[in-house]
């Protein structure tokens, strides 16, 4: 079960349009925690964001909360942002797993709610160097390594190497890549390959590339916050660690 909780300026927004949609011309997906720790550090440290939205679900590994009481609930949440010096720029940051039999769900709900008309859409996703094909060995590749896939609709060139074949991507990063492909939207994944597992400053620092992207080079602004947050944000991860050790 899937659920989009929508701020009431989002609410108000949707109504004042034809299409009864949130107009978007950039909407930047962020899934897992390094993902989401660069968009904190790179991307929203630039301007002000506000909170427009929660997609909260439910399945064996996520426990939807009560929210009666909470507008924005954020343990079982994938959040929704804007940014409130251009309101068409908007970003989600999924840190909670999406099972397979909701990939569809997810993804139909939420572009249902966004305006497709001049749409582009950027995925970050990270996995283990592992699961990365290649004919040598991978002792011999520096990591973390960032790879691209897109679909045929998007006209820019990636900012790093396409996905060597036979890769695959799995999980919503291609739900989000493939429901693109279909509507023709223009997308790109940039999915980083990492021997750690959890959030790293060095795997949230290969996304740095991203930065050039037309969409974003716009109003991303290179501040010496990023590097303090990225230290807030790596410094907290271990102070959680060790409570649970």
């Amino acid at each position: 079960k899937i659920i989009i909780h929508w701020s009431l300026e989002s609410r108000t927004s949707t109504e004042s349009t034809t299409e009864h949609s949130l107009p978007c011309s950039t909407f930047l997906i962020a899934v897992g925690q390094n993902a989401v720790g660069f968009l904190n550090s790179f991307v929203q440290c630039s301007g002000s964001w506000e909170i427009i939205g929660a997609i909260t679900l439910w399945n064996e590994r996520v426990k939807g909360t009560d929210t009666i009481n909470q507008q924005f609930p954020t343990d079982s949440s994938c959040l929704l942002y804007r940014l409130t010096s251009n309101p068409m720029i908007l970003t989600c940051h999924c840190n909670c797993y999406v099972a397979e039999d909701q990939l569809f769900q997810w993804t139909e709900k939420v572009f249902g709610n966004i305006q497709k008309r001049n749409l582009n859409v950027i995925v970050l996703s990270s996995g283990s160097v592992t699961e990365y094909k290649t004919p040598t060995s991978i002792s011999n590749i520096s990591v973390p390594l960032l790879r691209a896939l897109k679909t045929s609709a998007f006209q820019e060139t990636p900012h790093c190497v396409l996905l060597e074949q036979p890769n695959v991507i799995s999980g919503l990063p291609a739900a989000v890549l493939s429901y693109c492909q279909v509507q023709q939207i223009p997308a790109v994944l940039y999915h980083c390959y990492s021997d750690v597992t959890t959030i790293d400053s060095l795997t949230i620092e290969a996304f740095r590339p991203v930065l050039a992207c037309k969409s974003l080079s716009c109003f991303v602004k290179d501040t010496p916050r990023s590097a303090e947050i990225l230290k807030q944000l790596i410094d907290v991860n271990k102070i959680q660690s060790n409570l649970y050790t």
